[in-house]
């Protein structure tokens, strides 16, 4: 792929957290070196990425609003995805793939 070229996002399995405002991880689906992070939640969601069980998110981490999605190049070295909301409860999807767009 040349540089500056873009590729659309190709999925390759999802991972669902059920969040509230205590950290939560859950293991990344299958391979890919991005993840479409969406969050169902009413609530903003800060997320991380770790490399085992261990990854916890705080609200020092990257914010997500209510009902938004990013898509972020994590590497193939991010194994975890940890959670946590402004408030309430809700449900966040880490959705694994390749591609440089959604």
């Amino acid at each position: 792929m040349s540089i500056g070229a873009t590729q659309p996002f190709r999925p390759s399995g999802t991972a669902t957290l059920s969040a509230s405002t205590t950290s939560t991880n859950v293991p990344l689906p299958a391979a890919g070196e991005a993840v479409l992070v969406y969050n169902a939640a009413a609530a903003t969601a800060f997320f991380r990425f770790g490399t085992d069980n261990t990854v916890i998110a705080s609200g020092a981490d990257t914010p997500l609003p209510a009902g938004g999605r990013m898509l972020v190049h994590a590497g193939s070295y991010a194994k975890t995805a940890a959670a946590v909301l402004a408030a309430g409860t809700g449900v966040i999807y880490f959705t694994r793939g390749d591609g440089t767009v959604y």
